[in-house]
């Protein structure tokens, strides 16, 4: 196979894998993650070793103070982890493979810090309006008190459930019922 075939061959794989990590990249932007840190993982992912900080910033043309934060962030959501290889004294990095546990992990830590402000921003603002309630002596004020307390309940008694749903995808009970492929 002449050379150029093969190089023409390699631009197009390496086009389709970057057509790829601009999927991954958008699609962590559901969870809060920026594109650069999506791109960056999608660049761990699709490596075949394990990356340096140096890797990685000639690979996505970053600097290197981006990609020290960028594989910060992603360790702490548990979708990089270090990683080791003899002779090599610089930090190394590869991603998490199991997309299942990433998700779990990061869809628990979102929506958990979410979740329980939500609950404690609901308690604050009963505590609120009872003290309003108990201090007016207008009863339609007091009604529509009444009416949005049984409202803020509701909306509590939503998050705990939801808590209670974080906890069956964090514990990865829910693959229980919506079986890994």
């Amino acid at each position: 196979m002449p050379n150029s075939d093969k190089s023409s061959e390699w631009s197009e794989y390496e086009e389709t894998i970057e057509k790829f990590i601009q999927v991954i990249a958008k699609n962590m932007n559901l969870y809060g993650i920026t594109s650069s840190v999506g791109r960056l993982y999608g660049a761990l992912y699709f490596a075949e070793e394990p990356m340096t900080l140096d890797d990685m910033r000639d690979a996505l043309e970053m600097s290197k103070t981006s990609m020290s934060t960028g594989v910060r962030s992603l360790a702490e959501m548990k979708m990089v982890q270090p990683a080791y290889k003899k002779g090599v004294r610089k930090d190394l990095y590869k991603s998490e493979e199991d997309w299942y546990k990433s998700f779990t992990s990061l869809f628990g830590n979102r929506w958990r810090h979410h979740t329980e402000t939500n609950i404690e921003e609901a308690e604050e603002a009963i505590h609120e309006l009872e003290l309003i309630r108990d201090q007016t002596e207008d009863d339609h004020l007091k009604q529509k008190i009444a009416d949005d307390i049984d409202r803020l309940k509701y909306a509590q008694n939503y998050y705990r459930w939801l808590m209670k749903f974080i906890q069956v995808v964090e514990s990865g009970e829910i693959f229980k019922y919506v079986p890994k492929h």
